[in-house]
């Protein structure tokens, strides 16, 4: 019996840009690495004695009251600045998180901590990709930044 090769589509929305080459996509993804960390990786850190940065929850402080990400610092992104920093070493990693995937505020906070030449990562997901990976949620206030 002849075998039949699956015939192959025209193209589609996801094949007509040519995917990258391998060492381009490679240098890609391993450089977004340097932007972005996941929710996985931030739950790992932190439940096996590893948290190596401050973790920043930049939304306001009543989405913060009623429910954050234990040892989460609530400094919304629009109070960001050298003062509300100041108790922080110049060499910390931040990692910010909002809302999710729906919210720019982990952005918006991410350029304000940059420009401020501090170190930052993005935690993809936030508090919707958090829950999804059905991590629990505190609601303590006690970790709030001081503005």
């Amino acid at each position: 019996m002849k075998s039949q090769a699956n015939p192959r589509p025209t193209s589609s929305a996801v094949s007509r840009p040519t995917a990258a080459a391998s060492d381009e996509a490679r240098r890609h993804f391993e450089r977004l690495l340097q932007f972005e960390t996941d929710c996985w990786d931030v739950h790992h850190a932190i439940s096996n004695g590893r948290q190596d940065f401050v973790l920043l929850d930049v939304r306001g402080e009543a989405l913060f009251g009623l429910g954050h990400i234990e040892g989460s610092v609530n400094l919304p992104h629009g109070r960001i600045n050298d003062d509300s920093l100041g108790g922080f070493a110049d060499a910390t990693l931040f990692v910010v998180y909002c809302a999710g995937p729906h919210c720019n505020g982990a952005d918006k906070a991410a350029v304000r901590l940059a420009k401020l030449h501090r170190p930052v990562k993005k935690m993809i997901g936030g508090i919707t990709g958090w829950i999804d990976e059905g991590f629990s949620l505190v609601t303590d206030v006690t970790t709030t930044a001081a503005s």
